[in-house]
């Protein structure tokens, strides 16, 4: 694949023979061999399953897998009788069998009923429409980003399932591609310890006793005395859920455009027992300072919670990356994988992936983050596997974290408290940074078979202290209390990462995704761990020449000095021969409670490039923490200048800089020229207030 995600048309997909095309799944480049699962199918529903009598079919429901499409049981001998039964029944609008990869465990993925095929660039509509129309498939939509692909839908004309359609497209002359949209159980990396230590040591601590080592916190302390972030930096938390009635998620524009992909609003709260993950990696990244519980990396910047729906299809994938991106995300942290020994990235979730990290934050980029995962295994790579309980894993095994190792994406480790490679942590050549987290044994996820450890055991005791972080409010969630010190793995890491990102732009938020990744990876501590990994031996703790090490990418990712590079690059402003100025001092009233708002204009004749500006402001309001004002300039881009962090004030008369203001650093060297907007909202009801006046002064 190309680093846009971009299949290579010099790689032809693998000519299959007919025995092999319901056998073998082509994804990201890739041929997996697959066998069926004997006793379980999925189902669409033309309407909901609680309404149907429960003798129409001899079947046992299992699981939503995503809105409409319904896993269930049957017994094995029964499998084929109850699909057939199911694909003529007026209810049922799709039936699909459920697939295994063959020998690299117990990892299941389901179909839908799409599949992306790409042709080559010489092939016409006509010549399109004639391939899959013959197929049974119905043109859905393009695939932004990827030339000449497209989404189909398999309809009822379909003879065959989509993995059958996708292999024989796929070995047409005309086509590139052809790959089923397969949905696969998200994997959270992490199991919570049960040893208390209520010390947010990771962000900064003076070292001393024996869990401690000098310096392996982030230097979060120093950092801060530069910025604690700030609000128009957005952290987009990709999870399970977060408890939004937490304590440490409350305040002033602290939450941003959340999202429920699972419950389909915006409300991502949790609600079974086990939605306590998101809420922890919320609290490690921005968890607010407030004067009481903990306080995150990046505690001034927003929140953008968004609660996946737990598997990994294609438009799930889609529908994470493209809201955080469009609604304005400046990092996305994710603390989650495939459950699959080996997860090639379809090319939709690979271009869904790009277009968060290319056309994000007007074009800059969003920062995205993975976790590497916690099973001490390459990030992609092949190993030698032997003595995992039931031989669920054996012989040589290619181990892929599809998202981790996309070329968009940092991947993160973990180290200790002891500046040493956590014992879960994987690796690779695809490591970018690390982060602080706790020990234990290292472990894959299985759905079917539950949470197993990788032999061979571990057996001598592990050291290091856990990450004291938010969990759900009272009861429920990994502790009794609203804080939990029994949070680790790569999961926790990631956060920790994804805080010192949102710092570094909240000083200077015209850099590029690209040059964020830069100054972490420049600026990070080159911890080593000469020490033989406990389980398998491997001594990957040192760097190469390139200042790279398998085990911590480029380092433990330190706070002070990734903000302090990013502060010392800033673009200057080059000299100011001349200024232009206009006001606009016609009053307007602000609409209470209206998300609109209300925009005042002035108009700029100049061509040169702007080389400083200021916004002069002058509002009263009965209560200005309703208050958020954003300037957008004549080509669309916006800014924020003023988030709800004025409280009870009721004057407000600011002028907004270079200096007090960084965004607007993104206006520099751009034509003034056209029409600039003041945008001003009332977020919140009962009181109003008047626009009096503002002013724009532009240095050429």
């Amino acid at each position: 694949m190309t680093s846009s995600g971009t299949p290579d048309q010099n790689n032809p997909a693998t000519r299959l023979s007919e025995d092999q095309i319901g056998s073998v799944l082509q994804r990201g480049g890739q041929a997996l061999a697959i066998q069926k699962v004997p006793d379980q199918f999925t189902v669409q529903f033309s309407r909901p399953l609680e309404t149907l009598p429960q003798a129409q079919l001899p079947i046992n429901h299992i699981e939503t897998i995503k809105p409409g499409l319904e896993a269930v049981e049957v017994a094995p001998h029964q499998l084929d009788k109850a699909m057939s039964q199911a694909r003529e029944s007026k209810a049922v609008t799709y039936a699909s069998h459920v697939y295994r990869l063959e020998g690299n465990g117990g990892s299941q993925f389901y179909l839908t009923d799409q599949i992306t095929v790409q042709f080559r660039p010489a092939v016409n509509e006509t010549t399109r429409q004639s391939l899959t129309v013959a197929q049974g498939l119905k043109l859905l939509k393009p695939l932004d980003g990827v030339p000449n692909t497209f989404i189909y839908q398999v309809t009822e004309q379909a003879k065959e399932n989509p993995i059958k359609i996708s292999n024989r497209l796929a070995q047409r002359p005309e086509v590139v591609l052809a790959e089923p949209n397969i949905t696969v159980r998200m994997q959270k990396y992490y199991r919570p310890k049960d040893t208390m230590y209520p010390k947010q040591w990771y962000l900064y601590h003076n070292g001393g006793g024996t869990q401690l080592a000098a310096n392996s916190h982030i230097f979060a302390e120093p950092a801060w005395e530069i910025t604690k972030g700030v609000r128009a930096i957005v952290v987009a938390i990709t999870d399970d859920s977060v408890d939004l009635n937490h304590p440490d998620f409350q305040g002033i524009g602290k939450i941003v455009a959340p999202l429920d992909l699972k419950g389909q609003d915006r409300l991502p709260l949790p609600e079974a027992a086990s939605d306590n993950h998101g809420t922890s990696c919320a609290g490690v990244a921005v968890a607010e300072e407030n004067g009481t519980g903990i306080v995150g990396v990046a505690p001034g910047c927003a929140l953008m919670p968004i609660r996946t729906t737990g598997y990994l299809d294609d438009e799930s994938v889609e529908k994470i990356f493209d809201w955080a991106w469009q609604q304005g995300a400046s990092v996305i942290s994710c603390s989650w994988g495939a459950s699959a020994v080996s997860f090639p990235l379809s090319v939709r979730q690979q271009a869904a992936v790009a277009r968060a990290a290319t056309k994000g934050r007007n074009g800059r980029g969003c920062v995205i983050l993975f976790a590497a995962g916690n099973a001490n295994r390459p990030v992609n790579s092949t190993l030698n596997e032997q003595g995992w309980p039931n031989n669920i894993v054996k012989g040589q095994v290619r181990w892929l974290a599809g998202f981790a190792a996309h070329p968009d994406v940092m991947a993160i480790s973990a180290s200790t408290s002891l500046s040493k490679k956590a014992a879960y942590s994987n690796w690779g050549a695809e490591i970018s940074v690390c982060g602080p987290s706790n020990n234990a044994p290292p472990g894959m996820w299985f759905p079917e078979t539950g949470y197993i450890s990788t032999p061979p055991q571990i057996q001598q005791p592990l050291s290091g202290l856990g990450v004291f972080t938010a969990d759900r409010v009272g009861a429920a969630g990994y502790d009794q209390g609203d804080f939990t010190p029994y949070f680790g793995g790569t999961s926790s890491a990631t956060p920790v990462v994804a805080g010192v990102a949102a710092l570094v732009l909240s000083v200077n938020p015209d850099l590029t995704a690209k040059e964020v990744r830069r100054i972490l990876q420049q600026t990070a501590d080159k911890i080593v761990d000469s020490a033989p990994d406990p389980q398998l031996g491997l001594q990957l703790g040192t760097y190469d020449s390139k200042g790279h090490s398998q085990w911590f990418g480029y380092g433990k990712v330190n706070a002070y000095e990734a903000v302090k590079l990013a502060q010392s690059e800033l673009s200057s402003p080059q000299q100011v021969t001349r200024r232009v100025e206009q006001a606009n001092r016609q009053p307007l009233s602000i609409p209470d409670n209206d998300s609109k708002g209300v925009s005042s204009s002035v108009t700029i004749a100049e061509t040169s490039t702007i080389q400083d500006i200021q916004i002069t402001v002058e509002i009263e309001h009965q209560y200005l923490g309703d208050i958020e004002v954003s300037l957008i300039e004549p080509q669309g881009q916006r800014i924020l200048l003023q988030d709800r962090t004025l409280g009870r004030q009721t004057q407000l008369k600011q002028t907004y800089t270079l200096q007090s203001t960084p965004l607007l650093h993104q206006f520099l060297n751009l034509s003034p020229k056209g029409t600039w907007k003041l945008n001003v909202t009332d977020q919140a009801a009962y009181h109003t207030g008047q626009l009096k006046q503002w002013i724009l002064n532009i240095g050429l």
